[in-house]
């Protein structure tokens, strides 16, 4: 089952100031939670309900899947350094 794809506005805002080839990198690796929303390497956050983190080289990409409406909701994405601040 294929999920649709959402992005907070500052999400997508934070995606947009990065470098073109770090954007194509995290574009691809988001695309991919398409069809696996849970990928190896996916890591739950604690605290935040359905609420993951899947790396892409040095940024992290902080989402929430919603299964009953097949839904993933792009948070966060950012330097690790920075993201979870």
């Amino acid at each position: 089952m294929a999920y649709a794809i959402q992005f907070k506005p500052a999400a997508l805002r934070q995606l947009e100031k990065l470098p073109r080839p770090i954007q194509n990198r995290i574009a691809a690796r988001i695309e991919a939670l398409r069809d696996d929303p849970f990928p190896a390497g996916c890591k739950k956050l604690s605290g935040l309900p359905d609420t993951w983190r899947v790396r892409a080289g040095d940024y992290r990409v902080i989402y929430q899947v919603q299964q009953r409406i097949l839904l993933i909701l792009v948070l966060t994405v950012g330097h690790r350094r920075d993201v979870y601040r």
